[in-house]
């Protein structure tokens, strides 16, 4: 299946496996005004397809700011980093919460921090 449209079980289906969190910064949808989001893991311009196992359920904030990006170049300015990848990586390997705030364990952590941009947010959930 390659529709931008994402059929309603199928939402279903990847909020229930998140358990209704955000499948980037952890964040319950319960905490939330706005209605998470279904995120291409890999986004359809880079031959993602609309399938569970490239589906992850998000908030506004991490989507919107993931985009479709894959990866992202960390201090050297010469090393690709991919981002987490809800399907193939655990989050507890790769993240920390530190007094409340996210805090990375790996590089591909470090990425993925970078590019959703903690900034906007302090807290980890």
């Amino acid at each position: 299946m390659s529709s931008k449209y994402i059929p309603e079980r199928l939402r279903v289906e990847v909020a229930q496996r998140a358990q209704y969190r955000c499948e980037y910064c952890r964040r319950p949808e319960s905490d939330s005004f706005i209605r998470y989001q279904i995120d291409h893991i890999i986004s359809r311009k880079h031959g993602g397809l609309t399938v569970s196992e490239n589906l992850a359920y998000t908030c506004a904030l991490c989507n919107g700011n993931k985009g479709s990006d894959i990866g992202t170049i960390l201090q050297d300015e010469a090393t690709f980093v991919r981002l987490f990848h809800p399907r193939k990586h655990v989050w507890h390997e790769h993240f920390d919460v530190i007094e409340g705030t996210l805090q990375p364990r790996s590089d591909l952590a470090a990425a993925t921090i970078k590019v959703l941009d903690p900034k906007y947010r302090t807290k980890a959930w």
